[in-house]
């Protein structure tokens, strides 16, 4: 069986054609195939959409939160109800085409556990396609996990990786690198990416930004969370060290500055080297605050990483075709 999981939010005009085009490749090859679709609290309709679907294909089970919780908590709570050997996450949109499935499941035929779609011609504005390489260049070199596309909501996994890989936040798009941290073998394949027919995108200039945060905990969590003082450690004794070492400046800097050419004291001592000195420790200041704020934030992240192991993010509203008693996270309903 097959289990496609497809986070929904605002997208009622292309689920029609989506299912459609799902069904199409599943006939044509003869899979056994569920679509677990999750309603991230649309407002447009996407839920009545899903109902409708449901009512003509038993293969069509729904899940509806309440409000939107993001697309890791939508991800999430599908992984939590697919019964497939595999698990393909798509988008929506119709930007991801259903007929890869097969070129999809062909790769992990070939021994690898999670593998990637690339959408090596991007039908993108320039805006999104540029910050999305930079980014993708940083991913491979911090965490050795080398993919063209991170961000490509177009994936495969083998099930079973989902009892040990937990999501949260917008951790969605480093499921391939913490595979990768446990062992599972990780590959990729090209894909159509087509342009999008319906709505906007939902991404802005911000989900850079938290993508590279997220980027700095998942190289925390992944390289140094049952050894975390290898990595604040060492950054502690470099700073201690270039603390050092411009005390030791300043210090020689207050001497040599008071002294003539004779060794007689001197307290002429100019506005400008006041200021720099100023700036200097305020600077330093910064650098500090910013290194304990970053700490804290590791550290956080730590806690919060144990504590969703055990934890829902999101809230049910309805269901269809998945039993109240077999969902996971029906205490907080």
């Amino acid at each position: 069986m097959i289990s496609a999981v497809i986070p929904v939010y605002n997208e009622v005009d292309s689920l029609e054609e989506l299912h459609r085009e799902l069904s199409d490749v599943a006939a044509a090859h003869a899979y056994e195939l569920e679509i677990i679709f999750i309603d991230d609290g649309s407002d447009d309709g996407s839920w009545e959409a899903i109902e409708r679907l449901a009512a003509r294909d038993e293969r069509i089970r729904g899940i509806r939160f309440r409000r939107n919780f993001g697309k890791a908590a939508a991800l999430t709570a599908g992984f939590s109800e697919a019964k497939g050997e595999y698990v393909l996450t798509l988008d929506a949109d119709l930007q991801d085409d259903p007929a890869e499935i097969p070129n999809f499941l062909s790769q992990m035929e070939q021994g690898f556990d999670v593998v990637s779609g690339w959408k090596k011609v991007r039908h993108d504005p320039w805006h999104k396609v540029g910050p999305s390489r930079v980014f993708n260049w940083l991913v491979g070199r911090m965490t050795g996990v080398k993919l063209h596309d991170h961000n490509c909501g177009f994936k495969c996994y083998r099930r079973e990786i989902f009892d040990e890989v937990r999501i949260y936040g917008e951790m969605h798009r480093f499921v391939p690198v913490l595979a990768a941290a446990r062992g599972w073998r990780v590959g990729e394949i090209v894909v159509q990416h087509r342009a999008r027919k319906f709505g906007q995108s939902k991404y802005g200039f911000r989900r850079f930004v938290k993508g590279f945060l997220d980027l700095l905990t998942v190289y925390f969590l992944t390289g140094y969370s049952q050894r975390p003082q290898h990595l604040l450690g060492t950054l502690g004794l470099i700073g201690f060290l270039l603390g050092g070492v411009g005390v030791s400046f300043l210090t020689i800097w207050w001497f040599v500055s008071r002294l003539d050419n004779w060794g007689m004291v001197s307290w002429t001592i100019e506005d400008l080297e006041l200021h720099r000195r100023a700036i200097f420790y305020y600077s330093m200041g910064a650098v500090l605050l910013g290194a304990q704020f970053l700490t804290i934030g590791f550290l956080a992240e730590q806690l919060t990483a144990y504590r969703m192991q055990d934890e829902s993010t999101y809230s049910v509203k309805q269901r269809i075709g998945i039993s109240r008693r077999s969902a996971t996270d029906s205490s907080r309903e």
